[in-house]
């Protein structure tokens, strides 16, 4: 979100880096609270990347917030598409895994050897993306938060607050949401 990017750069800046230190942006999703922000990036020849479906999705979307969110279609037009499998970023391995529910093409990345997921909105602290959304649908957000659940994670990034740490709160945190949130989708 650009309203909210200066909490980006200060957190590059604490690494020691800027905006123009980043080669590839990996958007789990295409919703314009996660991509608005890519136009930011094409200024510095960054690549950019998400699921073929969440194309499609954006492509209907831009005729109905475009405008309201300040992004065009060019802006956020990914450089290639990400799929199920394995993907290297210079040094680091991630596994991709589609997870639609929240959207239609979303994916998490899962990072085996520190056993680190990135959810997107798959998944939050105590919470669920929403099906409610374009591209939304609850038996799918179901089947693949049971899908991340089963894998070895110790730590979950989501796409909105807190770090879920430690592998006990990881399992509890699925435990948790399939407990409460899965009756209500």
């Amino acid at each position: 979100h650009l309203g909210l990017f200066d909490h980006v750069r200060e957190g590059l800046s604490e690494l020691g880096l800027g905006i123009a230190d980043i080669g590839l942006v990996i958007c789990t999703h295409a919703h314009p609270d996660h991509v608005e922000a890519v136009q930011l990036f094409r200024e510095t020849g960054a690549q950019v990347a998400y699921h073929e479906a969440e194309w499609a999705l954006v492509k209907t979307l831009m005729d109905q917030y475009g405008a309201a969110f300040q992004i065009s279609l060019k802006a956020v037009r990914p450089d290639f598409f990400l799929t199920e499998g394995d993907l290297k970023v210079g040094d680091t391995h991630f596994q991709v895994y589609h997870t639609p529910g929240h959207a239609p093409g979303a994916i998490c990345l899962y990072q085996e050897s520190e056993k680190v997921l990135v959810t997107g909105d798959l998944i939050f602290k105590d919470g669920v993306g929403r099906t409610d959304v374009p591209g939304g649908d609850s038996s799918q957000l179901k089947e693949s938060i049971r899908r991340m659940a089963a894998l070895d994670v110790e730590v979950v990034l989501p796409g909105h607050g807190p770090v879920v740490s430690g592998a006990q709160a990881v399992k509890q945190n699925f435990q948790a949401i399939e407990r409460f949130w899965f009756a209500h989708l």
